[in-house]
């Protein structure tokens, strides 16, 4: 494109078949040059980012596509010199003014090729960054909304009825038969409400204090309940200080006696105990109710979404033919 008409004259003049040779050596090159480039290009990819240094790239990237480029020049040039005798492809009339300008266009070629290549690159990059963007703020959206519904269902734990209701009910017939059991019975009722008011929002609170609300709302259940449920609590001293989510515990129990029969003759038996992997394991007898309730699963939903948010392990659940069991990680103290 850049050699005067007067080339292309005497280039058409040549024979034939030596017009399609010249095309056919000159197509092979600009293959050859087209690999070479790509080759720069990827080798740089690995040693200089263009994101972290686009200034230093662009300066090497343009040197090394124009020391390639001048390369090739230069083993074609000693393949003319070899076998120009025999292969003698170049029309008469080409000076050095053309020469000059053959290399000055296997240059641009080289560097119009690393330019769009470079392009598609970047774009690539710009693309799979704009994927990863909108993934994340999607991600996000769902934490949020994860974090929204776990608090819902904190307030709902707070102030549910039929947790008031029930435990108001055996209350007033307690003070009726034993007012001495009835006062017992209102003090335990005042520390698992005061206790779900106050930290059913935390994160994280220690096992400690969870085992204390434990206590209190064991005392409702087995004077509500009667001998029809047994409770076997074995933590090691070494994992009191360890922190888990509020209200963890009596999620776990809720949901052993929502889906089990409770009977004095053959009682729920629920284990709470800690693991050698810092684990604190809610096991129980399977005593599957003859009419199975309708399950929410917001017991357990409420447990997996905090442990989610915390990101800091995850929840597993076994079960087997006579044991439903639970496991959920113990975190270490934050410093």
């Amino acid at each position: 494109m850049i050699l005067p008409p007067s080339y292309w004259k005497n280039y058409f003049e040549m024979p034939a078949s030596k017009i399609f040779i010249d095309t056919l050596i000159n197509l092979v090159f600009c293959i050859i040059i087209l690999a070479l480039s790509l080759y720069i290009d990827r080798a740089l990819n690995k040693r200089i980012s263009w994101m972290v240094h686009p200034l230093r790239r662009l300066l090497i990237q343009t040197l090394f596509q124009i020391l390639g480029a001048l390369f090739l020049i230069i083993c074609l040039t000693t393949l003319y010199l070899i076998f120009g005798n025999t292969v003698n492809t170049q029309p008469k009339g080409i000076g050095l003014r053309e020469g000059f300008y053959s290399i000055l266009s296997i240059i641009l070629w080289a560097l119009t090729i690393s330019t769009l290549n470079t392009g598609d690159f970047l774009l690539s990059n710009w693309k799979t960054a704009t994927r990863k963007a909108a993934e994340f703020e999607i991600k996000a959206a769902q934490n949020k909304q994860l974090a929204a519904e776990i608090e819902l269902q904190a307030l709902k734990l707070q102030l549910d009825p039929h947790f008031v209701f029930n435990n108001l009910s055996v209350l007033s017939e307690l003070i009726l038969q034993d007012q001495q059991l009835g006062h017992e019975y209102t003090e335990n009722f005042a520390k698992v409400y005061r206790y779900l008011l106050i930290n059913s929002k935390k994160e994280l609170i220690s096992l400690r204090e969870e085992l204390k609300f434990l206590d209190a709302y064991l005392f409702l259940i087995n004077n509500r309940m009667g001998g029809g449920s047994v409770f076997q609590v074995n933590i090691d001293e070494s994992k009191l200080n360890l922190l888990i989510p509020p209200i963890t515990l009596q999620l776990l129990i809720e949901n052993a006696m929502k889906y089990n029969r409770t009977e004095e003759e053959n009682p729920l038996v629920v284990s709470i105990y800690s693991n050698n992997d810092d684990e604190l394991v809610v096991s129980n007898t399977l005593l599957p109710l003859i009419k199975k309730p309708e399950s929410t699963g917001l017991g357990l939903k409420n447990i997996l979404g905090r442990y989610t948010l915390l990101g800091d392990g995850t929840p597993s659940i076994e079960k087997t033919d006579t044991t439903f069991t639970i496991k959920v990680p113990l975190i270490k103290c934050i410093s």
